[in-house]
């Protein structure tokens, strides 16, 4: 899919060479990106099914109509450069309208940036289209309700929300009944599955039951995408109702997302596949979800992991560890240096279950999560340092991050859950953010 962009243009600059030579080289920058739609005047009707606004030039008509500026009601993108970026000449049109409240306008300085712009306008449109499915029952109740009882993702008012900032259902099924589906898969089924992916999966320690039941829970997703083309996510409370179940998604997710590059949902989390969502597909980053255990939080976060101390850093008050069952959490190959599936390391899972023992590449990190309220997203820029590893303890492989202020980053932190991209992100992520009606909330 490509965004559908139309080009506005002051009256004044209606016909003129440059306005005629910019937007060809704009046609022909953004070819794979974008759909052109007609050009209309400043003040005209605007075509249905425009995705944003694009101002191919800017005149200093601007300072005089800006009632008509800000009765567009799209993202307005600058890119009056012949490098499909916005002028240097542009600063004191954009600082002015955005001094008069119009916080739409768009102004990439780098063509990545554009690109990005353009992918996050066909996501905005695809969360209209499409559908996360979540598999639970009863998810207060369960192996640790204590724990479980406190999430946000679990209530109605989250779900509404979510349907009216970005226009994405949420399609509650039963994972009582998926278990079972699973389970009456033949093993010869799950057998072909693995004659086909034998040489690309990495197993240690996986029993031919445990491998087999993994595949069958992968063939029984992928028989309910196969018929609903609207969805675009898949979560499952695997956690708290693992007794509903013989294995555990993780390898499922790896496949699905490998194939179809679908999004998924650990524990049925479904704030952190919307958060997924929309940076991925936007951005085009590796990204997963995982535990943050900042070192701050101390014997809280020891006892939860059952491992005595923390790995010795300098300035530990600037660090987190980072686990997800076990590791560092479910991690698509294509994302990993490092990837092998082994046997399950949480006791709240069946015996039969498995995990992903994965690692991402060391180096520049970013953390980001969507507020509860979706008007705004934290991001911490950090630096994923090493790994960590606990025989015996719930941190089997963890991540160790390290963050420009910890004591920061705990009084803000929006989740215990956090999604992981590798590299810089932040103002990738701002830039963005406009198009999703976001705020963006930088420790």
């Amino acid at each position: 899919m490509k965004s559908r962009l139309v080009p506005i243009y002051f009256p004044s600059g209606k016909d003129t060479p440059d306005l005629n030579r910019q937007l060809d080289h704009l046609r022909t920058l953004l070819a794979a990106e974008v759909d052109w739609l007609p050009p209309v005047e400043l003040g005209a009707p605007l075509p249905a099914g425009a995705d944003a606004a694009v101002f191919p030039q800017l005149l200093g008509d601007a300072y005089r109509l800006v009632p008509q500026l800000k009765a567009i009601p799209l993202p307005l993108l600058v890119l009056t450069s012949e490098f499909g970026t916005m002028s240097m000449w542009d600063w004191e049109i954009i600082n002015y309208l955005r001094l008069e409240g119009m916080d739409n306008i768009i102004a990439p300085y780098n063509f990545d940036q554009t690109r990005h712009i353009c992918r996050a306008l066909v996501v905005k449109r695809q969360l209209r289209q499409s559908k996360f499915v979540v598999y639970q029952d009863n998810p207060g109740e369960g192996m640790q309700a204590d724990i479980f009882k406190r999430f946000y993702w679990w209530e109605n008012e989250c779900i509404q929300r979510m349907l009216d900032r970005f226009g994405i259902t949420i399609d509650r099924r039963s994972f009582r009944e998926l278990g079972e589906a699973a389970r009456q898969i033949p093993d010869a089924a799950a057998e072909a599955v693995w004659n086909d992916w034998r040489d690309r999966l990495p197993l240690s320690n996986v029993s031919d039951r445990q491998r087999n039941s993994a595949l069958r829970l992968y063939l029984a997703l992928r028989r309910e995408l196969d018929v609903d083309s609207r969805i675009q996510g898949m979560g499952m409370n695997c956690l708290n109702e693992s007794m509903f179940s013989d294995s555990t998604p993780c390898l499922a997710w790896n496949l699905l997302y490998e194939e179809r590059r679908l999004i998924w949902g650990c524990e049925g989390d479904i704030v952190s596949m919307l958060t997924k969502y929309i940076l991925h597909h936007s951005l085009d980053v590796p990204i997963m979800m995982t535990n943050l255990y900042p070192f701050l939080m101390g014997q809280a976060a020891l006892k939860h992991e059952r491992i005595a101390h923390f790995p010795a850093v300098e300035q530990p008050d600037n660090h987190l560890l980072v686990a997800h069952c076990g590791y560092l959490g479910v991690v698509p190959q294509s994302f990993a240096t490092e990837w092998t599936l082994r046997p399950k390391a949480l006791a709240i899972v069946d015996e039969n279950a498995t995990a992903i023992d994965a690692r991402l590449p060391e180096g520049p990190m970013t953390l980001a999560k969507l507020h509860p309220n979706f008007e705004a997203i934290t991001v911490a820029e950090g630096s994923l340092d090493g790994y960590a590893q606990y025989p015996g303890s719930d941190c089997l492989n963890g991540g160790v991050i390290r963050v420009a202020d910890g004591h920061r980053l705990m009084s803000r932190l929006a989740s215990h859950h956090y999604l992981l991209m590798t590299g810089h992100r932040r103002v990738a992520v701002q830039m963005i953010a406009p198009i999703f009606g976001l705020t963006v909330e930088a420790l």
